[in-house]
This record gives C-alpha cells, structure tokens and sequence, in this order.
C-alpha cells in the first residue's frame, strides 16, 4: 500500500536522521568531560545540549522504534501467536492504547508548549540554552510521527488480517 510506504518512509527518514545526535551526543559528552577536568571549564549550555540531544532522540526516534518493532514488548504470549493472532494483538493495542496516548499528548501538551512559548522559556540556568520552548515543541510533533506510524502499523495488522484468494 502506498499510504503505508509513505508514513514508512517519514519513520525511517526521521529515524536515521536523528541517529546522528547519537554522536553528537558522544562528542559534546567528550568535550564537556576534557573542558571539565583538563581545563577546568564548564560549559553549562553543552552540558544542556547533551540533554536535549537525548531527549530529540528519545522524542523523535520513537517512531522509528515502533516501524523497525524493536519498541518494549511483553510477549510472554504473543511470541506462540499464529500470524493472525500477532496482527490482531498489534491492531487492538494501536487502536486501543497508542492511538488515544497520542491523540491525548497532543491534546495535554498543548497548553504546555503554548506557555512555554508565551513566556520565551529559556533555561534556568545562567549560561544555559536559550529557547526552551523550541525543545517542549517536539513534544507533540512526537505524538504526530508515533500516531501516524501507528496508522501504518494498523493498516498493515488489517492487511494481515484480509482472507487471501485461493488460486
């Protein structure tokens, strides 16, 4: 299905782009800890950036995690699942849990991000990353990617699900 390639193709380019914070991560860790104790600098705005970095992964490769099924899954039972039965656990826990979780972030976090815009929410700390509300922003961006990669999952599971013709 072509719809289903396309919300595809947005976890995976989404997912591989935000990757690469995972080294960026790994550097600004290596100059925060050299600064720190070769120097004896701290520079509390890489620190913070290591932080939003983690948080962009975590944010913006939740999508990503459910299109590649590598998310958290308790499958004491599913795993001795038929085929069938697989895609109607998945459908019913898109439709019943991931779907509203997500229709309920963007609803929630609304009025977070919108205050944190109001205000021009910058960190608290003197020296820190300004535009903090560009940060709380992903937050319902992540809702949107997650929600649309679980219309994927479930259009698939309903694909599963369709009685194949006998030939």
């Amino acid at each position: 299905m072509k719809l289903v390639a396309t919300l595809d193709a947005i976890a995976e380019h989404t997912g591989r782009l935000i990757a690469w914070l995972t080294l960026g991560m790994v550097l600004a860790t290596v100059a925060v800890v050299v600064l720190r104790y070769a120097f004896g600098q701290g520079l509390i705005w890489l620190q913070e950036s290591v932080n939003w970095m983690h948080a962009l992964v975590f944010l913006l490769g939740a999508s990503y995690t459910l299109k590649a099924d590598a998310h958290v899954r308790v499958d004491v039972f599913y795993r001795d699942l038929s085929d069938r039965g697989r895609a109607l656990v998945d459908l019913a826990g898109t439709i019943l849990f991931l779907l509203p979780l997500c229709a309920f972030l963007v609803i929630e976090s609304r009025g977070y991000v919108a205050t944190s815009w109001r205000i021009a929410e910058r960190s608290r700390e003197a020296g820190g990353l300004p535009m903090l509300y560009l940060l709380k922003s992903v937050i319902p961006l992540m809702a949107v990617l997650l929600a649309l990669q679980g219309i994927a999952v479930a259009l698939r599971c309903i694909e599963r699900l369709r009685p194949r013709a006998r030939t």
